[in-house]
């Protein structure tokens, strides 16, 4: 799912306001930093990670699209060394899930 710009802009104010969870080091991405991501999402739908100063693999672009791919996630945005991931949870009840705008119609030129 292709998140539009309304909806990367909602997710990106509701980013404001939470803790960064997850912290990619000097060990970069492996099997548990990508199930602790996983579950985070699952539980949150929203995350917040940030790439150390120690790790001199990845910058966070990068990171942030490698987490996004292996967790089946989106990124929603990256800010210098920090970067913000997106995705729906299925175990959630609906009504408690993150409502995101709906994306409009294009109207068809006469």
């Amino acid at each position: 799912m292709e998140l539009t710009s309304k909806q990367r802009s909602q997710l990106r104010g509701l980013a404001n306001s939470i803790d960064t969870i997850i912290h990619i080091g000097k060990d970069g991405i492996g099997e548990n930093l990508i199930k602790q991501a996983d579950d985070a999402l699952e539980a949150r739908e929203i995350i917040k990670g940030k790439v150390l100063d120690n790790n001199i693999e990845y910058d966070a672009r990068i990171a942030a699209e490698e987490l996004a791919k292996a967790t089946r996630s989106e990124v929603v945005q990256v800010i210098g060394t920090k970067f913000v991931l997106y995705r729906e949870s299925h175990s959630k009840p609906k009504e408690k899930r993150i409502q995101l705008v709906k994306p409009s119609k294009k109207k068809a030129n006469p």
